[in-house]
């Protein structure tokens, strides 16, 4: 445990928020020999009733904070990924077995059962209800101002508090995501069709992606073009994806609720300030197209511990975190942006080129991600 007090003492970590990048962060964290206090401004009954789908890394990002037996029973494993046209017809597949062999599984699930393990995994200690205000920056330490008037002083503030992160604008590191153009509408479906594997329909500039999540649960997203979020969203996502084909149809008909949001990407010049340290979607969120939101999460979790714990200096940890991630951010994102230029393509010329390379194409996207951390 390289991190030191300045007073001598243990030293005092605040991780800011409660989601896949806070936990896994804080349960990275105390396997260093740290004891970091988690915060989250949400409430603690504030449950996520999405889903989602973790590659082949975050198997292994898992695995590095022993908490692939936990996670193993839950959701399901895929093992392909299986890419139609908007009528659903076949353009190409992935073979993802053979694609992460030597990493991990794919697994998709719902995020509230993530959570849980993660939670678990530090003993439950969370503060809910509890948001940060302010950031006072020393050389030696952090004073940190909370919404109840308290102040008090930590020696690592780490922000994990997602794409519209707080402690990113209090730490004067950057302020709110730049937009994407995209709308992205999302759901869980209990019942349903069958689908097995990860189904995404491409149409022009919108695509229509479903997984299984387990238990007879579907978890589906949809994104179009678009910069404003429609007054119903269940209205619109019928509209835009009514034509079609696939399971989609039958997904529609069971559609009774959507959530809808505007994606943004966050590019940062730096990731620290002192000792304020931005992880996962508060240091470099990207669209959903490749879906590593969590993985890089995951992933930037592992890393920061491993940094801290083998340098003395802090300055030095937290230079070596960011040299290690930022080049992975950044092929995420740039790889964000070739999936989502090849939807933006007319089908007329997209379509006969993803039947004869497409598979080459995807598999291509996560090609640095394979390697180890």
């Amino acid at each position: 445990m390289a991190l030191a007090s300045a007073s001598g003492s243990l030293p005092r970590v605040l991780v800011v928020g409660a989601g896949v990048a806070g936990l896994a962060t804080a349960r990275a964290l105390r396997r260093a020999g740290f004891r970091p206090e988690v915060v989250e401004s949400r409430s603690a009954v504030d449950a996520n009733a999405a889903g989602m789908y973790l590659p082949g890394n975050a198997a292994r990002a898992l695995r590095a904070l022993d908490l692939d037996h936990p996670v193993r029973p839950l959701g399901q494993v895929v093992y392909r990924q299986l890419f139609l046209d908007a009528a659903g017809d076949r353009l190409c597949e992935v073979d993802l077995t053979r694609l992460w062999a030597g990493v991990g599984e794919c697994r998709a699930l719902p995020v509230a059962e993530l959570q849980r393990v993660l939670i678990t995994s530090i003993g439950g200690n969370v503060r809910y209800d509890t948001r940060v205000t302010r950031l006072d920056i020393g050389e030696q330490a952090v004073t940190v101002g909370f919404a109840d008037g308290q102040f008090t002083e930590y020696d690592l503030v780490v922000g994990a508090d997602g794409r519209r992160s707080v402690v990113r604008a209090l730490a004067a590191l950057g302020g709110s995501p730049r937009t994407t153009g995209q709308v992205v509408y999302s759901g869980v479906l209990n019942g349903g069709p069958v689908v097995t594997e990860w189904t995404g329909l491409l149409g022009h500039r919108a695509r229509f992606v479903v997984v299984p999540i387990g238990a007879r649960r579907l978890y589906w997203e949809a994104d179009e073009a678009g910069e404003s979020l429609p007054a119903d969203p269940v209205a619109r996502l019928r509209s835009v994806f009514g034509g079609y084909g696939g399971p989609v149809p039958h997904i529609l008909a069971g559609v009774e609720k959507a959530e809808a949001t505007l994606t943004g990407e966050v590019e940062l010049g730096r990731w620290s300030r002192g000792r304020v340290v931005l992880v996962g979607d508060a240091a470099h969120a990207t669209g959903p197209s490749l879906a590593q939101g969590a993985a890089m999460a995951l992933e930037d979790a592992v890393v920061l511990a491993q940094s801290l714990r083998v340098n003395a200096d802090v300055d030095a940890a937290l230079t070596t975190y960011e040299r290690r991630r930022r080049p992975r951010a950044q092929w995420v994102r740039h790889r964000t942006r070739d999936r989502d230029r090849t939807r933006d393509v007319s089908p007329e010329l997209r379509d006969p080129l993803l039947r004869r390379r497409g598979a080459r194409i995807f598999e291509d996207h996560y090609r640095l991600l394979v390697d180890p951390l």
